[in-house]
C-alpha cells in the first residue's frame, strides 16, 4: 500500500459495513482522508461461517500489519482434494502449502466474523461509523446522502459498498439491475471439531487441513477448518427450492441431510453432527456497464458492482482489491477535477478482472455438478491425470490450473495502482491539478 498521503483531504462517504467498506475506509484513510462510513445495522456483528482468504488477499492483509493476527485464527491447508460424491473416492488432489505460498503470501481459512473483525479493528479508529443509518437517497451532483431520518449529510465522494442489493448501485446506473436466479442455493453450517476428533471417520479431516470437495450431481459440498481448528466449515450446494437472497435466513438441517442422502458414509457422519445451518439463494448478475456515476463523484465497490458466485472463493477478495486499488490512486489527489479520471481509472483497472473473475466462478458451477455419465466421466479421469503428474494447464479442476492461479493469486492491488499511476496517471492526471491552481488564480484577479 502507498505510503503517500494526498495532497488534498476529501471527506468520503462510504455505504456499508461489510469487508469491502471497511477495507475501503482503511485504504482511503491510509491516503489522508476523512471518512465517514454508514451502515443500516444498528449494531457491528458478522456471522456467517468459512471464507477463504487467497494470497492475492492475504499480502495486502500483511501489509496492513494483520499478519500475525490472522495467523493466529486461520487455518493454511495443506492441498486440495475432489471426490466422488457417492463413494468418496478421490478423483482430484493438488498440494497447496507450497504451491500458494510461491505467490508470496499464504493461502487461509477463516471464519467470516473473524474476518470482519479483524478488519474493523483496523478501519474504526481513523472513522466516523454511523450506526442504525440507513441511506434512502443520493444526489449524485452534490454529492450527498440522505438518510432514513430526515438528515442529509455532504461529501466530496460517496462509495457504495452496500452489497448485492445495492442502493447506491441504482443511483450510478439510473435504473434497477435486476438479478437472475443460478438455479442454486447453499446450505452453510459449521462443527465443532471436537466431535468429529472422537470419530476415527472424521478425525482425518481434522488433523490434516484440506480442503475438501465432493462433486455430485447437480450438487457439491466443500468443507474445511477454521478458527484454529476449532470448527469444520461445511458449504453444501444444492438446486433452489425456494429459498432467500439472505446470508442470514435459517435453513432446515433436516431437509439439508436428505438433499444429501445419496452422498458417502462420512458426509453422513458429519450431516449428522450439524444442529443448524443457514441457507441462501444464489443469485448472479452480469458484469455492470460503468462503476461510476457520469458526475463523476459517485462510485461502486465490492458486491455493489461484481457480485460473484461462491465457486471461485473470490468474493471477499476481489471487494479488498478494489479498496485497496482506490486507496492508492486517491492518495494522488490534488484537485477535485482530478478525482472522476482517477475514479475511472479505478473502473478499468478493476471491471475486467473481476469480470473474468465472475465468469471463473460461473464455469465451476458446470464443471462440479456435471450429472453421472460420459461428461462426468471424463472430467474425472482428466483430474485423476493431473493429479497423478501434478499438471496443471488445461485442468478442469481450475483450482489446480497453474496458469489460472498464476492469474488469480498473484495479482498485486498495489503494484497494479502503483504502476498505473507511474505509467498513465502522472502524466495524464497530475496536470489537472496545476490547471485548477491556475484557473483559481485567474478567477481570483477578475
Amino acid at each position: 500500500m502507498s505510503t503517500t498521503q494526498a495532497p488534498l483531504q476529501l471527506h468520503i462517504l462510504i455505504v456499508g459495513c461489510g469487508l469491502g467498506g471497511l477495507a475501503a475506509a482503511h485504504c482511503l484513510a491510509q491516503a489522508g482522508h476523512k471518512i465517514t462510513l454508514f451502515e443500516s445495522a444498528p449494531a457491528i456483528g458478522e456471522i456467517g461461517a468459512g471464507i477463504q482468504v487467497t494470497p492475492n488477499v492475504t499480502r495486502l492483509l500483511i501489509r496492513w500489519g494483520l499478519g500475525d493476527k490472522l495467523a493466529k485464527i486461520a487455518v493454511k491447508p495443506e492441498a486440495l482434494v475432489f471426490r466422488r460424491y457417492s463413494t468418496g473416492e478421490r478423483v482430484a488432489y493438488s498440494r497447496w502449502a507450497e504451491k500458494m505460498e510461491a505467490f508470496g503470501a499464504p493461502y487461509y481459512h477463516i471464519h467470516r466474523a473473524d474476518f470482519h473483525r479483524l478488519l474493523y479493528d483496523l478501519a474504526g479508529p481513523s472513522m466516523t461509523l454511523r450506526l442504525n443509518s440507513t441511506v434512502v437517497g443520493c444526489d449524485p451532483e452534490a454529492p450527498s446522502l440522505t438518510l432514513a431520518s430526515g438528515e442529509t449529510v455532504h461529501g466530496d465522494l460517496v462509495i457504495g459498498a452496500d452489497g448485492v442489493k445495492s442502493y447506491i448501485q441504482q443511483v450510478v446506473l439510473g435504473q434497477v439491475n435486476p438479478a437472475e436466479a443460478t438455479g442454486d442455493a447453499a446450505y452453510r453450517a459449521l462443527i465443532p471439531t471436537q466431535l468429529m476428533l472422537s470419530d476415527p471417520d472424521l478425525k482425518s479431516f481434522v488433523d490434516t487441513p484440506e480442503m475438501t470437495g465432493w462433486m455430485g450431481p447437480g450438487r457439491h459440498i466443500m468443507a474445511y477448518n477454521v478458527r484454529a481448528k476449532q470448527e469444520f466449515n461445511l458449504v453444501m450446494l444444492h438446486p433452489d427450492d425456494g429459498s432467500v437472497e439472505s446470508w442470514t435466513a435459517e435453513g432446515s438441517a433436516e431437509k439439508m441431510r436428505a438433499d444429501f442422502a445419496d452422498f458417502e458414509p462420512r458426509v453422513q457422519k458429519m450431516l449428522a453432527l450439524v444442529k443448524s445451518t443457514l441457507k441462501w439463494r444464489l443469485m448472479d448478475r452480469k458484469p455492470l456497464a460503468t462503476w461510476v456515476h457520469s458526475a463523476g463523484r459517485v462510485a461502486l465497490l465490492g458486491d455493489a458492482c461484481h457480485p460473484m458466485l461462491p465457486y471461485r472463493a473470490q468474493g471477499a477478495a476481489m471487494a479488498i482489491e478494489d479498496a485497496a486499488v482506490l486507496g492508492n490512486l486517491l492518495a494522488h489527489v490534488a484537485s477535485r477535477a482530478q478525482l472522476a479520471p482517477l475514479l475511472h481509472a479505478y473502473e478499468a483497472l478493476r471491471l475486467p478482472r473481476t469480470a473474468e473473475t465472475q465468469g471463473a466462478s460461473r464455469l465451476n458451477q458446470v464443471i462440479f455438478h456435471l450429472p453421472d455419465g460420459p461428461e462426468q466421466a471424463a472430467r474425472d479421469t482428466a483430474m485423476r491425470a493431473a493429479a497423478e503428474a501434478e499438471l496443471a494447464a488445461g485442468n478442469p479442476n481450475q483450482w489446480a490450473d497453474r496458469r489460472k492461479n498464476e492469474i488469480q493469486f498473484g495479482y498485486d492491488a498495489d503494484a497494479v495502482a502503483e504502476a498505473w499511476w507511474r505509467d498513465v496517471g502522472a502524466r495524464e492526471v497530475g496536470p489537472l491539478a496545476a490547471g485548477e491552481a491556475g484557473k483559481g488564480k485567474a478567477e481570483a484577479r477578475l
